[in-house]
């Protein structure tokens, strides 16, 4: 029998080096993660509410409300 030999697996810093992998990688992820919602979610809905208030009349839209009835106490 011919017996060859094996490499010893690395023991010694393992568990740092993997740790320090993935806590890059998750860094990594959760900065990409950000910036896909603050560019694809956050930016449109404020100029969404922006556009929506630049023409928004308060006094027309209660009057609106007051002659479909929405209201108990305005007649």
């Amino acid at each position: 029998m011919v017996s060859s030999t094996l490499t010893k697996p690395q023991m010694r810093g393992l568990l740092a080096r993997c740790l320090q992998f993935h806590i890059v990688g998750a860094f990594i992820v959760s900065l990409g993660v950000a910036a896909l919602y603050k560019f694809g979610v956050a930016k449109p809905r404020k100029k969404v509410y922006a556009d929506f208030y630049r023409n928004y009349d308060s006094m027309k839209n209660f009057e609106e409300m007051r002659k479909a009835g929405v209201f108990q106490s305005a007649k």
